[in-house]
């Protein structure tokens, strides 16, 4: 019996330092359901039992990970996420438009934009709300 206990908790450990090298939550999940069998076997549960509170444990935790914020947060797009792009939210002025697109002088080069979908060109200074490669996807500065 303290052979599968000490099995159940080698895993939780291997896993929690898999995760520490990945950066991944999903793992800790899974280190959570080797928790849960390493308890049941020093409880004296069969290692069926063990298995399916394991698995219940892991899928239960998955599941919750996955409904959280933090999973929300994650699958935000690169593109428009400002914790990926420091420039996302920074202002520049744009003197001429020309249809929807502009060149305009940013962090000393010059940049080309666009208005966002549904933008009107209202005034000089735009928000930058998304980055593809060199493309400023911008909106009007709202005061």
């Amino acid at each position: 019996m303290m052979q599968a206990s000490l099995i159940w908790w080698l895993l939780a450990g291997g896993l929690v330092i898999a995760e520490l090298l990945t950066g991944t939550f999903y793992l800790l999940m899974v280190a959570l359901g080797c928790l849960a069998g390493g308890v049941m076997t020093l409880l004296g549960f069969s290692v069926t039992e063990q298995l399916a509170m394991a698995a219940a444990v892991a899928l239960s935790a998955l599941l919750l990970l996955r409904r959280s914020r933090l999973a929300a947060a994650r699958g935000r797009n690169a593109l428009n996420n400002p914790s990926n792009n420091l420039d996302l939210g920074a202002f520049l002025q744009v003197e001429a438009w020309q249809g929807r697109r502009a060149r305009a002088l940013y962090r000393g080069a010059q940049w080309d934009v666009e208005l966002a979908a549904g933008e009107n060109i209202a005034g000089e200074w735009y928000e930058i709300k998304e980055m593809r490669g060199n493309l400023l996807i911008v909106v009007a500065k709202r005061s």
